[in-house]
């Protein structure tokens, strides 16, 4: 079990959920011999190279070849270890895609794969490092969980937890350095059972990755508009809390999706798919990515860009909300 102290929380922070990894693997892998780690030649980024140099033979650079890592992963998962295969999100879910729905979907080999950079992270790298379908895409592939941890410490949380379930998943990681901390400290963290971070009585705001601190800023400025707001970290996109989502959107005015992610088929279209079977609910604003491939700039530059600064999306929120009264 890792600790979480505030020391280690802050040097999580500073190095963001990319970096924080590779010291979570390593931990991890010191307890459990059958992790293996597999990357396209990303050690340096993710933060393996201490993992390389612990552990040599548990180790594999592929080389700038995902489809290959994910049959490797297949092969190791099938011999009885816990692969975890890392690159960007945008090369390990839309390049490895086929391997990705036969080996872990249609195979249900117990590979864990980690999507770096997700979201707009990648900055200037532009459109073709941006990742903004991948939720939609492993949503549609049977077998797969998919977790998106609000900060580092739940990062930590959720590799744990994915060493301990047997089952192929998805961890999407988001933000970038000074990742902001949303868990001051250790918490029950449980795959498929979302966390309720603060009770309000008019609007129920569901969010996932980076947009949890967000969210949680925006219910802040909404509270001094007389607008209060319950915030929720689904933190598990597949298989969504519907219990929890259920019992907090009864009484709700709206309920609002945020996500650093298209609008379309990410946690908005997966909230919006269960509401539609019931005959009752209230509306659904669904905040995120455009649907455009958009000009490319800095990490902040695109979130503003995209309205998805805390200020940003409490003006939307209370717009949306002030229609509906």
């Amino acid at each position: 079990m890792i600790q979480i102290n505030s020391s280690n929380i802050r040097v999580w922070s500073l190095l963001g959920q990319s970096g924080t990894l590779g010291l979570v693997l390593l931990e991890i892998a010191k307890e459990n011999e059958k992790i293996i780690a597999l990357t396209s030649d990303l050690a340096k980024i993710s933060g393996l190279e201490r993992f390389g140099k612990v552990f040599p033979d548990r180790i594999i650079n592929t080389g700038i070849a995902e489809q290959n890592m994910l049959g490797i992963s297949a092969g190791f998962a099938n011999e009885g270890y816990i692969p975890f295969a890392i690159s960007f999100a945008n090369f390990s879910v839309l390049r490895a895609c086929e391997p990705v729905r036969h080996f872990m979907g249609y195979m249900r080999r117990n590979v864990k794969l980690i999507g770096l950079g997700s979201g707009f992270a990648m900055g200037l790298f532009g459109n073709t490092h941006y990742c903004k379908e991948d939720i939609a895409i492993m949503r549609a592939f049977s077998n797969i969980t998919i977790l998106s941890p609000a900060d580092c410490t739940e990062l930590v949380k959720a590799m744990e937890a994915s060493v301990n379930y047997d089952g192929p998943v998805y961890i999407r990681l988001s933000g970038v350095v000074n990742n902001p901390v949303v868990y001051q400290k250790d918490y029950d963290f449980e795959i498929g059972k979302a966390i309720l971070h603060k009770k309000g009585e008019d609007i129920t705001i569901i969010a996932t990755g980076s947009m949890v601190f967000n969210s949680l800023k925006a219910s802040e400025i909404l509270e001094k508009q007389g607008i209060s707001a319950t915030v929720i970290d689904m933190h598990t996109i597949k298989p969504l809390d519907t219990i929890l989502l259920e019992k907090e959107i009864s009484s709700s005015k709206l309920i609002v999706s945020i996500e650093e992610h298209s609008r379309i088929g990410g946690l908005g279209g997966a909230i919006a798919e269960y509401l539609c079977s019931n005959r009752d609910h209230p509306v659904l604003l669904r905040l995120g990515i455009e649907d455009t491939f958009q000009t490319p700039g800095d990490y902040s530059y695109m979130l503003e860009w995209n309205q998805l600064l805390p200020e940003q999306i409490a003006l939307n929120i209370g717009q949306k909300f002030l229609s509906l009264s």
